[in-house]
């Protein structure tokens, strides 16, 4: 699979699907967006711009993403990829994918971009389920090189093989995740830290502020250079047998979030979407906090790019 006037279709135009177009229209990608709603699909050109601005790709690429309103009136003879990026609803995903298998070539992979649901139960039911695969892009998803291609049990290995090479063709960093567990790789590794980030604050041990610095100061500032694997060979593994023995049985293993996270969200304030969670927020508030963001990011990324050269 290479970019040059190859047609991928991102099936959801959102903020998801939106950002994946983005990222394939940058690399030289007709993209085919599809969403129902007339509202997603009007927004998406602003987002394009901002989009390909921040990647350093010509305006001019916009103009390869197309806009339709249902599956059908899209070219399904020239398409390489299909990507969805629907809706975290399964039974609206299982529909879509039957859809899809019934229009698009038998030799081209079928991906969903799900974080929440087995990729072997979106496939349920389909005919040729060995095309199926994940690909689980994270927010913001034109930006962040991580990238899990997700096999179920019924996956071609070599679909998942072509995968990887395309997105190491689209400058991303994928990894196979060779079994369809829940929350597949990087959402099990945030959650563990979450939890334990969460019954901290739960404990009084430290507060919100304090959880962010710990992270991004301490052992989130070490892992832009390696990651945890690499750093233990550097310290080395038997200090870590002995600490991990030490802590381990200290560590919280609830089966579920704390009860002031719970209060928070039944009060309403889920975050900078209601303008008020832990923090409050406004829109000059919220716009510079993303605008920060992005920049640490894309300082980041050229960090990571210029140690893989």
């Amino acid at each position: 699979m290479h970019s040059i006037s190859q047609h991928a279709v991102v099936i959801g135009g959102g903020i998801m699907g939106g950002d994946i177009a983005t990222l394939f229209a940058a690399r030289g990608w007709t993209v085919h967006v599809m969403s129902p709603s007339a509202k997603t699909r009007e927004a998406l050109p602003a987002r394009l711009a901002g989009g390909l601005a921040k990647l350093g790709a010509p305006a001019s690429h916009a103009a390869a993403v197309r806009c339709y309103a249902d599956l059908k009136s899209i070219p399904w003879a020239d398409v390489a990829i299909v990507i969805e990026a629907a809706t975290e609803d399964l039974p609206l995903k299982q529909k879509l994918f039957a859809e899809v298998e019934a229009l698009a070539k038998p030799d081209i992979p079928l991906t969903s971009n799900t974080s929440n649901f087995p990729i072997g139960d979106i496939a349920k039911g389909l005919k040729h389920p060995e095309r199926v695969a994940g690909l689980h892009f994270f927010m913001p998803a034109h930006l962040v090189p991580l990238v899990e291609v997700v096999s179920s049990s019924h996956t071609d290995a070599r679909v998942a093989e072509k995968l990887v090479q395309l997105l190491k063709d689209l400058d991303k960093a994928p990894i196979w995740v060779k079994k369809d567990v829940p929350g597949f790789v990087g959402n099990r590794l945030q959650h563990a830290m979450m939890r334990e980030a969460l019954y901290l604050i739960a404990d009084g041990v430290t507060d919100a502020e304090g959880i962010d610095t710990a992270v991004r100061y301490g052992f989130g500032f070490r892992f832009i250079a390696c990651g945890p694997m690499m750093q233990k060979e550097m310290s080395g593994w038997d200090t870590h047998d002995l600490v991990a023995s030490a802590l381990y049985p200290h560590l919280h293993a609830e089966q579920g979030p704390p009860q002031w996270l719970k209060e928070l969200v039944a009060k309403g304030r889920t975050g900078m979407k209601v303008k008020a969670g832990m923090w409050d927020w406004d829109d000059e508030k919220i716009k510079r906090e993303k605008a920060r963001i992005e920049r640490a990011l894309q300082a980041g990324f050229a960090i990571l790019r210029a140690d893989d050269d």
